[in-house]
């Protein structure tokens, strides 16, 4: 039996971040290097073989008995996952991604021994802040595609041309279209650096990063290393839970007294993730390879992904029964589908195992914060948490609405959090 502890001890809830300082001297937005010529051109193309093979496999779908509940205890409830697998069957068409995708201007290069995949749209407004946004599991660069527009054409979009960024989305290590790393360590540290290259070879010498969920552990990496050329980071599922807090979620720890009503409601959030939440982390952390069936059934995969918080799940299982949520069946399944396409339902799980930092402990970044803090988020953090976690705290906004795919599920409201965030740090 895997205990809480236990899963501690892989990382996941505790850990020491340590990184390397970089440094580069030029000030500019752009740098006035050459292109650098590893940089390729990449576009995607499934096989019409593999297409109908993921056809003929959802619709050959062995689905267990159904649950025995009335309620969502047991995991993703029968009612669900047909309605998916029916629609999925049915109706779903990749190409309609795909025809998206292969419109935005992407690109590979390789970067410590592994090709890293990436989206990069640049602003016609002159002037424009270069922002590296990263993606985290079960998500993919699928997340971000409904906030390019608005951030690269703002004026466009409810914005004013002043708040125009140059938009960098790449793909980590093991996801999506990037390269799946064949010898161990890249954890969010090495993706980190990784990134900080990445925008060197695209000849930013200021930018700002952004990330939730894995894209946080990696962006708050970011600001550790500090390179100079990094003004400032947004996170949008931030690292703010305090030692005792941390302690009191332990197996036979309790709530301390005393809590106001924003922590005490972010300390019931938190205890029902680890007593009922953690099991698709507790595995991926420990045993990623034993996955199989993941990598074999693609509506065990859409399975799996949808069931990563109870929020997310009910919004989806929403969306299935006819719904109209910030999400689309469509939505859903173009992730799904980008996962099976490309085969890295397992290889993004090793991520887990490679982690050995605590999500949600404070990491002690020093350069400017900004926080976004959406109810249905795994945690909603509370102030008094954040301005104790982060000495620069830039921003911090409290938000009605949006859960843990925020870019994805609420494109507008986020992108008025990442215009007013980094306002401030623009020349």
């Amino acid at each position: 039996m895997t205990t809480l502890s236990q899963y501690t001890r892989r990382g996941v809830l505790l850990g020491v971040a340590s990184a390397a300082v970089l440094t580069v001297l030029s000030r500019r937005y752009v740098a006035a290097a050459e292109p650098a010529s590893e940089i390729r051109p990449f576009k995607f193309k499934a096989s019409q073989d593999k297409l109908d093979d993921l056809l003929r496999r959802v619709r050959a779908t062995r689905l267990p008995d159904p649950e025995i509940v009335g309620d969502d205890s047991q995991g993703v409830r029968s009612i669900t996952i047909q309605k998916l697998a029916t629609y999925w069957g049915h109706k779903y068409d990749w190409r309609k991604i795909e025809e998206k995708l292969n419109d935005l201007p992407q690109y590979v290069t390789n970067i410590d021994g592994v090709d890293i995949h990436f989206i990069h749209v640049k602003s016609k407004v002159g002037g424009a802040l270069p922002i590296i946004i990263t993606h985290g599991w079960p998500g993919s660069i699928i997340e971000q595609m409904k906030i390019i527009r608005p951030l690269t054409e703002p004026a466009a979009h409810g914005g004013a041309a002043s708040d125009a960024f140059d938009v960098v989305i790449p793909s980590i290590p093991g996801y999506g279209f990037s390269g799946k790393p064949k010898e161990r360590g890249w954890d969010p540290i090495r993706i980190a650096r990784a990134w900080i290259e990445l925008m060197r070879r695209l000849g930013y010498s200021q930018y700002v990063a952004q990330g939730g969920d894995w894209g946080d552990a990696v962006t708050e990496q970011m600001a550790l290393i500090a390179p100079r050329e990094l003004l400032g980071i947004h996170v949008n599922m931030p690292a703010t839970v305090p030692d005792d807090i941390a302690a009191a979620l332990q197996p036979g720890g309790r709530k301390p007294d005393g809590l106001m009503p924003d922590e005490s409601h972010a300390y019931d959030q938190l205890a029902d993730f680890y007593a009922h939440g953690l099991g698709y982390a507790i595995e991926m952390a420990n045993r990623p390879q034993t996955l199989v069936g993941i990598a074999d059934s693609p509506v065990g995969l859409a399975a799996w992904m949808i069931d990563h918080d109870i929020r997310s799940y009910q919004l989806i299982a929403r969306v299935f029964d006819g719904a109209e949520e910030g999400l689309t069946r469509d939505d859903i399944l173009d992730n799904v589908s980008l996962y099976w396409l490309t085969n890295t339902a397992v290889s993004s799980a090793r991520l887990y195992w490679e982690n050995k930092l605590a999500f949600f402990q404070p990491k002690n970044v020093k350069i400017p914060v900004a926080v976004s803090v959406f109810p249905d988020e795994i945690y909603a953090a509370p102030k008094s948490w954040t301005e104790k976690a982060y000495v620069n705290l830039i921003h911090f906004n409290k938000l009605p609405k949006g859960g843990h795919f925020a870019a994805w599920e609420q494109p507008a409201v986020f992108c008025n959090e990442l215009r007013a965030s980094f306002r401030s740090l623009r020349s």
